[in-house]
């Protein structure tokens, strides 16, 4: 439950999180569920004995933080139920927003940095020679692959969604995790042989169309928004 004496603002506390599932899916599943009440700023999860199971989620917007507290308190993540609070100290990013930061020694952003290249050169090289052309033109690699989806008629409505644009590390957890949110909601099917897309079941075409509705376009990490369309059957 909220303490009295802490006050609203733009960090969220979690705890009571499954402590065996790994520190980058954690992160990545909590930005995944987080996402939809607002821009996040960071998201904070440390293995350490005396912080596993917690993780802090920070909101550029105190509403989206307020929001984010009334909707996932006890929600089921992992199997347990989250527990939420307002954080008890302003996080970095948003004392550098407003001018409060005390700043520490920039070895932390050098490797940030370092490791945002590294993975942007690792994305492009997996995506193959079509997704440096692609990215210079400022479309991306999502907007090549799925300009030629585009032009195959699409689908009927039908009970079964078909996503693409998922990150190579998206899990069935995380797509679960945002999905069971909306009624009807069957089950998630991944194709190990195939990264970057899935099929999620409902049990009607009507439920499946409010799902699809509501999570088009939704990213999984920045420089993923999921494309969403009916399976063809």
């Amino acid at each position: 439950m909220l303490s009295a004496d802490i006050p609203p603002n733009q960090t969220i506390y979690l705890n009571n999180l499954n402590e065996k599932v790994k520190k980058e899916e954690l992160k990545r599943s909590l930005y995944a569920l987080c996402s939809q009440y607002g821009r996040i700023l960071d998201v904070v999860a440390l293995k350490t004995q005396k912080l596993r199971g917690q993780a802090w989620v920070v909101f550029s917007e105190i509403t989206a933080a307020t929001n984010a507290f009334r909707g996932l308190q006890d929600f089921d993540f992992y199997g347990k139920k989250m527990r939420v609070q307002y954080a008890k100290t302003k996080s970095d990013c948003i004392a550098k927003e407003d001018g409060t930061y005390a700043p520490k020694e920039k070895r932390k952003k050098q490797e940030e940095k370092a490791a945002e290249k590294k993975r942007r050169a690792e994305e492009t090289q997996q995506a193959g020679p079509n997704a440096a052309a692609a990215q210079s033109n400022g479309t991306g690699y999502q907007a090549s692959r799925l300009g030629k989806a585009s032009q195959e008629p699409p689908a009927p409505p039908n009970n079964i969604l078909f996503i693409q644009n998922l990150p190579d590390q998206t899990t069935s957890m995380m797509l679960q995790i945002l999905f069971q949110q909306y009624p009807g909601f069957r089950e998630v099917r991944m194709i190990e042989a195939k990264p970057g897309i899935a099929f999620v079941e409902f049990e009607d075409d009507g439920q499946s169309m409010v799902a699809m509705q509501a999570l088009q376009g939704f990213k999984i990490t920045p420089e993923n928004p999921m494309a969403i369309s009916y399976a063809k059957k």
